[in-house]
């Protein structure tokens, strides 16, 4: 590529409207101190777009925008009340205004002006931010946190998008790819895979196993994985097996971007710092420290679905719809201008949800597909949707029926708000009267930043939410509970239905619950999410009646009197059958297939047969294990 900044004044042909020319990774942005160009710009633009084939915006210069307190007062003069706008952020360096509002539909609406009225009148470009309906320290904190820095970013944004533009690579018979499996291969947890070409090398999630003490970290001591000479990282959701060990990178040193959806960046840095919360009160040593949590925050950059952007010279990445949880995504890359195109799913979900879309399965080109098989088995098939909320409501409805407690353990992302949303469905249509429904502590922290993306759920919750203004996750049922008083309260009073973390019991306040509730056989334990080897709710699953546990400071053993009930109904992983119907429905076919993310009697099951099946070459590396995939 030649010098892009060149060619663009060349396209806009009037010099004297360019004051200056930034990037923002692969965007180009266009200063100006010329108002009409800024306000009235859309067919010089429109050329440029289409001869160069990469987004442009037009900005006005920082030194001619109206003052920030003036500018506010505008605005609220402006915007309806009834959008009820809440913040304003500024960030003058890239002459960018927030703003946040709980109905930013009022202020976009198509054809009403608002954002050409506030533009003509203060000078400022205009990007909208959902305004969380619960409220949400977190998601203040990190906006907070890139408004605070915007002089870095901005420096930082340049700086990737002058390598991506100005270092020259080439295709040809030298060229290559390849990746290393450095976690979550042939196992469940620390997924980690390193994709490298001739001039590029990019991390795919980078995650943690929680309930493997041997061996709980990704191999980043592989010799291909110089923290240096890393370019970008790339997760696919919040869960931490998947990237539970990114601020360790930025304690090691790496100074890099980490791209991901907004709300996976959200969610994934409350689960850091509830990680870090847990270790205080353990008195286990943690990983990192909130310092590498800020670092990690600065160098975040947050994508929008099928949203394509060049994070390297030769690889362009594109998020979308993995179906698993809020904001979770499938990593797809071009690299290479076309030689080799990757898709990494993640963990998905090939089936839709209360909340979720199901995973996206229509790409423009995919030669190698890395597939989940965390229920590749043979016997790994899943109730129906419809089956798995039945059993549920039945096992409510016969424990409240004898006064009796139902605890459900869950993940505090995903599993947890897609129970809320089929239980206030059971109230609203007076299916179940007269039970609380307790959230515990971190649950109602995610539940927050689900009401800020309603964007990235299904139509129908979006269109609830959205264009009805009803927001279920606000139902009154709902009881909020984070102290320890709040939940003995819940323990001594009547029947209730208790979502608590962690989902495999292996910590949290699910552990405190289930030690007062086993022994009582009018309760009930409903476990929905996978249980990993060695854990609490892997025992209850396998039908153990005697359990030790943990329990005010000292170890106790407990005998279960409570019914355990397993349901994979409501699993945000696809089943076999979905596994099987997603490799059959994908477009375009693969012409390789690799498997990770499962138990390794799994993943040679699902292996032997696509390849019996599909007759595409199927592959199950080990960690460590290098592929050159072209």
């Amino acid at each position: 590529m030649g010098d892009i900044k060149k060619d663009i004044t060349d396209l806009i042909g009037d010099k004297s409207l360019i004051e200056d020319m930034n990037f923002e990774v692969s965007n180009i942005i266009v200063y100006t101190k010329n108002r009409n160009f800024f306000l009235d710009n859309i067919n010089i633009i429109k050329n440029v777009v289409n001869t160069i084939k990469k987004r442009v915006e037009v900005r006005l210069d920082p030194s001619l925008l109206q003052d920030e307190k003036e500018t506010e007062k505008d605005v609220r003069s402006i915007i309806p009340e009834e959008a009820d706008l809440r913040e304003v952020w500024f960030d003058r360096d890239r002459s960018l205004m927030t703003l946040e509002a709980t109905r930013l539909e009022i202020i976009n609406k198509r054809g009403n002006g608002i954002i050409d009225k506030i533009k003509e009148k203060t000078g400022w470009s205009i990007q909208l931010a959902r305004s969380p309906i619960i409220k949400s320290d977190i998601v203040r904190a990190v906006r907070g946190m890139m408004y605070n820095n915007s002089k870095f970013r901005r420096t930082l944004l340049n700086s990737i998008g002058e390598k991506i533009y100005y270092s020259k690579y080439n295709v040809d018979e030298n060229y290559w790819v390849r990746f290393t499996a450095l976690g979550g291969f042939r196992q469940v947890g620390r997924s980690a895979l390193l994709v490298q070409t001739p001039i590029s090398r990019v991390l795919l999630d980078v995650g943690i196993d929680v309930s493997n003490t041997r061996e709980p970290f990704p191999r980043i001591d592989a010799p291909e994985m110089d923290l240096s000479k890393l370019d970008a990282v790339v997760v696919t959701h919040s869960h931490l097996d998947h990237c539970g060990f990114l601020p360790v990178l930025y304690k090691y040193g790496y100074k890099g971007p980490v791209y991901s959806t907004f709300p996976t960046r959200d969610v994934m840095t409350l689960l850091h710092l509830d990680y870090l919360n847990l270790s205080n009160k353990t008195n286990e040593k943690a990983l990192f420290g909130i310092d590498d949590i800020k670092e990690m925050l600065k160098y975040s950059i947050g994508l929008s679905y099928d949203e394509v952007t060049d994070i390297t010279p030769d690889i362009r990445l594109t998020l979308h719809n993995a179906g698993h949880i809020l904001g979770s995504a499938m990593i797809h890359l071009n690299i290479g201008n076309g030689f080799h195109n990757l898709l990494y799913t993640g963990d998905f979900k090939y089936n839709k949800s209360k909340t979720l879309n199901r995973a996206e399965n229509q790409f423009d080109r995919v030669e190698t597909l890395i597939m989940e098989s965390t229920y590749g088995g043979d016997n790994d098939t899943q109730p129906s949707r419809e089956e798995a909320e039945q059993f549920f409501f039945d096992i409510v409805k016969k424990t409240v029926s004898k006064k009796g407690k139902v605890l459900v353990p869950v993940l505090g992302v995903g599993r947890a708000q897609e129970l809320m949303l089929m239980i206030e469905e059971w109230v609203r249509y007076d299916m179940l009267q007269n039970v609380n429904v307790i959230v515990d502590g971190m649950l109602w922290d995610v539940t927050a930043i689900y009401t800020v993306y309603p964007e990235y759920m299904n139509s129908e919750t979006k269109r609830r939410i959205i264009e009805y203004n009803s927001n279920p996750f606000l139902s009154s049922i709902f009881k909020h509970v984070v102290s320890e008083e709040e939940r003995k309260k819940v323990l001594s009073e009547g029947p209730a239905i208790i979502l608590a973390t962690s989902g495999m019991m292996n910590g949290g306040p699910s552990v405190y619950y289930f030690a007062n509730l086993c022994e009582d056989e009018h309760n009930s334990v409903v476990l929905v999410s996978y249980q990993g080897a060695g854990t609490l709710g892997r025992k209850l699953q396998n039908g153990d009646k005697e359990v030790d546990i943990e329990f005010n400071g000292s170890l106790r053993r407990f005998h279960v009197n409570a019914s355990i009930y397993s349901i994979e109904g409501f699993s945000g992983h696809s089943d076999r059958r979905e596994l099987e119907r997603y490799v059959s429905e994908i477009r375009p076919k693969p012409r390789r297939i690799v498997l990770d993310h499962g138990e390794e009697s799994k993943i040679i099951s699902l292996l032997k047969f696509i390849r019996g099946r599909d007759r595409i070459d199927t592959v199950a590396p080990r960690v460590l294990d290098a592929l050159r995939l072209k």
